[in-house]
Parts: structure tokens; sequence; C-alpha cells
């Protein structure tokens, strides 16, 4: 394929039937594509398992790849979740008749044609194709090569959906996996209305410094979790825990540990024993290097200024000693991706200057950044987490899928 415009103006032209699809067709397809979801798990782990047999056993991304009858079901039940979900189109955000005798309507509308650049994450061709469909948009998938599998055949299942409802398959567009189509895909303003680049750093910067269609950024996650010296250690350990090991590779899974000197001595070593299980190392900084090596813990690294403000995506984490809630919110401040940030404290003043002052998509008091989520969030399931502020931030779901549109009606009036 020499060029991907003519899929492009496929979509663009499909857009406009899926517009005219009512809720409850949008919501119906949603639960067709579930039952053949739910109804092809062994096929679809089978697809699943030509990606990764190609994939390093040791990339942490490998866990990002797998789709398992469990995560198959829970993709299923997530697109039930989003059928269920209220229209976000046709909405009336405003309505008011102006001194000329025209009547003003502000409403909420498609944004159109939707294309989302993404690496090795299958469940999010599922989470995207449903999100756009049901708030009626088309989207243009480009999904790296490492799923090119999985998604072939997921999407094959969203047309074969499609079709049920007399839907061009050009509503679900999955490009060819080159590298070479993204610019053509990046500076396609006639056929596309919005760029969202889910993946690395690398990724989303070059999206970022490329790209002519309007981008939303997600995906890059820097977090930080910071233990209070009035904060609770056991329940700190095993928050810090959870936040790094539960899921390394996703983009909610803790970078940093800040510690208040107080607490210092105490807390870290009580990370050790669940910390040795997962094999994590720690790039600690001069202070908790010397409580941790102190503490016998084997995967130790002095840590370099690099790895403050890293994005580790895996079994790994740096830990700094800070003077107290100021140096803290400093620290977060500096090297934050402005994505999850959370504070372990008993203290009000303290959690309530954190929540106040950090500047992220979402601030925790005593809770895992892990739960940043579409959908825990009770959204059905996400795009991805935005970490700017123009349109969207946090979770970007279905709610967020949506533009406005000035509905004027009139009966002859002109204006000199």
């Amino acid at each position: 394929m020499k060029s991907i415009l003519p899929l492009l103006k496929a979509t663009q032209d499909a857009s406009v039937a899926v517009r005219k699809l009512s809720d409850q067709q949008r919501a119906g397809l949603l639960i067709v594509l579930a039952n053949k979801v739910e109804g092809n798990s062994a096929r679809i782990i089978t697809e699943n398992q030509k990606d990764l047999d190609v994939m390093d056993d040791a990339d942490p991304k490998k866990d990002r790849l797998l789709l398992n009858e469990k995560r198959i079901l829970d993709l299923a039940q997530s697109l039930r979740e989003i059928a269920a979900l209220p229209d976000p189109t046709g909405e009336i955000l405003l309505e008011r008749t102006i001194e000329q005798g025209l009547s003003l309507r502000k409403v909420t509308v498609p944004l159109g044609v939707v294309g989302v650049i993404y690496e090795s994450r299958p469940n999010v061709t599922l989470d995207v194709a449903s999100l756009c469909l049901r708030s009626g948009n088309a989207c243009v998938l480009k999904g790296g090569k490492e799923a090119h599998f999985s998604n072939t055949y997921l999407v094959g299942l969203i047309h074969e959906s499609l079709s049920e409802f007399g839907i061009p398959n050009g509503a679900v567009t999955l490009l060819p996996t080159g590298r070479e189509f993204v610019m053509e895909l990046l500076t396609a303003t006639k056929y596309v209305d919005i760029i969202i680049p889910r993946g690395s750093e690398s990724l989303i910067k070059f999206v970022r410094q490329n790209s002519l269609v309007p981008t939303i950024e997600t995906g890059a996650g820097v977090c930080h979790t910071y233990i209070d010296k009035t904060g609770d250690l056991n329940k700190a350990a095993k928050i810090v825990v959870n936040a790094k090991v539960s899921r390394p590779s996703v983009c909610n899974s803790l970078d940093t540990v800040l510690v208040d000197r107080e607490v210092a001595d105490a807390f870290l070593p009580k990370l050790k024993d669940d910390f040795i299980k997962w094999n994590v190392e720690v790039f600690a900084d001069e202070t908790s290097f010397g409580i941790l090596q102190k503490a016998d813990y084997p995967y130790l690294r002095k840590a370099e200024p690099e790895d403050f403000g890293r994005e580790f995506l895996d079994y790994k984490c740096s830990v700094k000693v800070v003077e107290g809630l100021n140096e803290a919110l400093e620290h977060i401040r500096a090297f934050s991706s402005r994505h999850s940030e959370a504070i372990i404290s008993s203290d009000s003043e303290a959690i309530e200057s954190f929540l106040n002052e950090v500047d992220a998509a979402a601030v925790y008091a005593n809770a895992s950044t892990r739960f940043t989520d579409g959908a825990v969030f009770a959204l059905g399931a996400e795009i991805g987490i935005s970490t700017q502020k123009l349109h969207a931030r946090g979770p970007f779901a279905l709610e967020k899928l949506v533009t406005e549109k000035w509905i004027v009606r009139g009966d002859g009036q002109v204006r000199w």
C-alpha cells in the first residue's frame, strides 16, 4: 500500500452512517460485539499467542500484550457496560432566544473521525472502537506491529458486528503497521478530526511535534507516592507495593517513592520482603541507599539524576528521602508528568495541601495510583489518561468523545 488516504476517506464517509444510528442501535451494536468477543475467546487467544511468540519474555510490555480468558471476558463485560452508558450526544448545553428573535441551542455532537496511535495493547482496539461507536464517531486505529494478529482478528469481529447494522467497515479502520504511514495520518487534516497518541513518552512527543491534526495526549505516567511523617506506615507499605508491582507496565504504576526523613528508617525496610518477592530494582538516593543497604536489600542501585522523572514501566522504581511536605511538592512539580500522584498521611492539613497544590489529572490520599482507570471510575472504559488541560483531563472516555454545535433557528432575520 502506497497511501492510506483512501482508507481515511472511507472512514470519513462511514462516519456519516455511524452518526445516523440511534442511541438504541449504537448500544445494540456493542452488545452484538460483546457476544462475538465472548464466543470467540479461544480464537482470540490463538491469534494473540502468535503475537506473544514473537515478543521477548523479558520485555515488560508482554503483559500489556497478553489476552487470556479472564481478560477477554472482562473486555466483553466492558463492552456491555459501555452499551449501558447514556448517549453523550444530543445533550442540550444551553438554550435561549436572543434579542433579534433567533432561537439558540448549543448541543453535544460526535467529534467525527478519531485517530488513535497505540503500541502493544490489543485491548485498546476494542476500547477505542466501542467508545467511538457508542458516541457516534468513526475511528482510525494505528496499532503496533507487536499486536498485529490480535488487532486484525478483533477488528474482523468489529466489522462482522457493523455489517449486521448496515454500517460500512470503514467506520473502524485498522491501518497497516508500517511506520511510514504515521506521518500521513498526522497530516490528514481533511479526513481526521483528532489524533490521540497512547503509549510511550517518545511516541507522544513525536505526535505532538509532527501532527497537523489536533491532538490529545494520553499515556505517559511518572507517578509518585509521598509518605508523610504522620502516615500509617503499614498501610503505606501496602499501597506502595501495590502501586509498583500489580501491573508495572501500565501508566498509573508507581515510579518514585518520596519518604519524609522522620520516618524513612522505619518505613523503607517494610518494603523489603514484598519487593524481594517481585525482584524490584530500587534506584535510591544517598540517604535511602544507606537505609536499604543496612536492611540487606539485594536489588539496590545508587540513583542517577535521570532516575527521577523516569517512567520505568517495569519492576523498578526510584526512592528519595525528603525534608517534609514542601520538598515533596517541589520534587513532584519538577518531575511529575501530571498523571497520578498520591500522599499517605494522617494529617488532614497536609492531605488538603497536597490535593490542592499537586497539578495532576488524578491526586490520591491514602490510596494506590493504580485506580486511575476509565473502567474503575465507572466510565466504561477509556481511550487513555489525558495529562493535558484542554478538552479532557484524566480518563478520556465516552463523555469526552463529543464536541459542541450551535443550532440557530430564525424566521427571516438578517443582520446589516
